[in-house]
């Protein structure tokens, strides 16, 4: 093997390429994108993109959030899925949270006979609506064979619409420390750190993760290989609701209110997140860390673009694009795995 290696200097260079780790090709491209604002700003700001820590610090905040989102649906896509419904997912559950986290020094208190609640109580209660609607998002497509798209979609309808109807579309206002506490600082930050941690080793080296790659990689084999596969499902799409969950009590907290207009188009971003990050649409291949560089990536685009003035419209076209490119990027990939 190692004679034919030095006499085919392009197989030594094949072999070699194909032990980098796979989400070395995305960090190069995050660090291109982030040298590239670098130079517009000083060429048409004469200010410094990367070295201002309140824009940083904004960034990665904002990126949290959708970062959240962005690891369930990151599952739910390797399964070959799709999870439409996490932005609205995110609005319901931070609604139900904040209803729960206001003092009893507002006299409109949504429910006066209970404030000043411990903090665990909004907490459990937001991640509840949302591991609730990934339970019926989950048990629908595992029970009715119905696609993801369709049932993700009539859930992303309905949860924004329970949202709105839960106060009739009124802010809920006037939350307790300890709540806001939980959005304040560098928290959203490690709270979405830990979380990327816990289910990057889950997805590598427990049984949950090898049961998520075959039933994307094969879902037939899957289950002739003794694989449950609904009950699996059922789990991958409860998780991917109960991160959309924590996001919304992440962000109603951070927010200090909670409106029903909170995460709106998250869910792309959540997906634009994992696709950018090597998530296979097809199913079977993604990874945790990939994801949060494809989220970084878009934080970065999106703080980049607003510093140099680029209309929000723009921006929209422009990650719609990137959105596009990726999906490209994946099936040329697919293609070549195919052919190899």
């Amino acid at each position: 093997m190692s004679a034919i290696l030095e006499k085919n200097p392009l197989a030594t260079l094949s072999l070699w390429s194909r032990r980098l780790p796979a989400e070395l090709g995305i960090l190069l491209v995050l660090l291109g994108i982030g040298l590239a604002f670098e130079l517009f700003g000083w060429a048409m700001r004469e200010q410094s993109f990367l070295m201002n820590s309140q824009r940083l610090v904004l960034m990665i905040l904002q990126v949290s959030v959708i970062g959240l989102l962005a690891i369930g649906v990151t599952q739910v896509i390797i399964t070959t899925g799709i999870d439409l419904s996490s932005g609205s997912v995110l609005a319901l559950s931070a609604m139900v949270a904040a209803s729960l986290a206001q003092t009893s020094d507002f006299g409109r208190a949504m429910f006066p006979a209970l404030t000043d609640l411990p903090v665990w109580v909004p907490v459990m209660a937001g991640i509840g609506v949302g591991l609730l609607a990934g339970v019926i998002n989950g048990s629908l497509i595992a029970a009715t064979g119905i696609p993801p798209f369709i049932v993700t979609l009539g859930m992303m309808v309905s949860a924004r619409g329970l949202a709105r109807y839960y106060t009739e579309g009124q802010p809920i206002s006037m939350l307790s420390d300890s709540y806001t506490a939980i959005g304040s600082g560098a928290m959203p930050v490690i709270i979405f750190l830990v979380v990327a941690a816990i289910f990057h080793v889950a997805l590598r080296y427990t049984k949950y993760g090898k049961y998520t790659y075959a039933i994307g990689g094969n879902m037939q084999a899957a289950r002739i290989s003794g694989i449950n596969v609904k009950r699996h499902l059922i789990v991958v799409y409860s998780i991917a609701g109960l991160l959309a969950g924590l996001a919304g009590v992440v962000a109603s907290a951070r927010a200090a209110t909670g409106q029903a207009g909170m995460g709106m188009s998250y869910e792309l971003d959540a997906i634009a997140a994992a696709v950018i990050g090597g998530t296979s649409l097809a199913g079977g291949m993604g990874r945790i860390t990939g994801t949060v560089i494809g989220a970084l990536i878009l934080g970065v685009m999106a703080s980049g673009f607003t510093f140099l003035g680029v209309d929000a419209y723009i921006q929209d076209i422009i990650k719609g694009m990137i959105i596009v490119v990726a999906v490209v990027v994946d099936q040329y990939r697919n293609k070549r795995k195919a052919k190899r």
